[in-house]
């Protein structure tokens, strides 16, 4: 059994900053990489971050990059966003996701085998 649980969403003004958490358990640990999608309303779910198992490959997607920061606590199976200069674009719900193996491509939903519930990000102008 795999369970995802994210934490530290929030309401916050524009160009303040959030970290959202998840914490792995069960097959996560030892995954080939986690991720950071969000999916704001009316939208199709889009990358933000992701990282691989061993910290030291990371990815942004270019609406991010700059502002957002993923990292990995492997003694605790929790993958951080550190979300900083927020915009109201940012405003989403953020789910986090596990890949257990290396198919696919790290910006891709379809290459994620399991997902969180999701933390609502709302920024405000």
């Amino acid at each position: 059994q795999v369970q995802l649980v994210e934490s530290g969403g929030g309401l916050v003004q524009a160009g303040g900053s959030l970290r959202l958490s998840c914490t792995g358990s069960g097959r996560t640990y030892g995954s080939d990489r986690m991720g950071w999608f969000r999916q704001a309303p009316g939208k199709e779910r889009e990358f933000a971050a992701a990282i691989s198992w061993s910290g030291l490959r990371l990815y942004y997607a270019d609406s991010v990059k700059g502002r957002f920061t993923i990292s990995r606590d492997k003694a605790t199976n929790t993958v951080y966003l550190q979300m900083n200069s927020l915009k109201p674009e940012d405003t989403a719900v953020y789910y986090c996701a596990a890949a257990l193996t290396a198919g696919g491509t790290y910006n891709s939903p379809g290459s994620y085998d399991y997902w969180g519930q999701g933390t609502q990000v709302t920024v405000s102008s």
